[in-house]
């Protein structure tokens, strides 16, 4: 099945609601990485990134999001699905990108340090594995940037303030 690609105006609008997860996470004390995916045109899931409230480290907004959908889907395929994360995705969240089939992955800002996707690994684009995704990057850039460098400042100065970090 082929997923219709929808404009910028509705690209933005949709990171808006990972931006909404984001802050979600922000709010729980988690890195403010928060997902959405539609399926069919369809919201098929949403979430934010969950390690340390659930103590489990595959809790990343896009790996919750996926099951999410995958659910609603009632099929781990989700070949008419684009995905919309805050930050570019880790080497595990793109692996399963990758084996769920999402033909489009939209994000916010690229992480070159630890990105998944294209930046640091390329396992989005890799010929060697079964599937690739097309990616579309920069997508309210400078938002989800800007949420990222609050928390972790924010977090650097309760280091300098003596005070729990979580």
């Amino acid at each position: 099945m082929k997923t219709d690609v929808p404009g910028m105006a509705v690209h933005e609008a949709r990171m808006r609601l990972a931006l909404r997860q984001a802050k979600r996470a922000a709010e729980a004390g988690e890195v403010p990485v928060g997902a959405v995916i539609y399926n069919g045109g369809e919201l098929a899931g949403q979430a934010w990134n969950q390690t340390r409230t659930l103590k489990d480290p595959t809790a990343h907004a896009e790996i919750i999001a996926l099951t999410q959908a995958a659910a609603a889907a009632g099929d781990w395929r989700l070949t008419d699905s684009i995905l919309y994360v805050t930050k570019e995705p880790c080497p595990m969240c793109a692996g399963a990108i990758v084996l769920a089939r999402i033909p489009l992955v939209v994000w916010g800002m690229t992480d070159p340090l630890r990105g998944g996707a294209v930046s640091r690994f390329q396992i989005l684009q890799s010929a060697e594995l079964n599937h690739r995704s097309a990616v579309l990057a920069g997508v309210l850039e400078d938002e989800c940037a800007a949420l990222i460098k609050d928390f972790f400042k924010k977090r650097r100065q309760e280091n300098k303030n003596g005070e729990f970090l979580g």
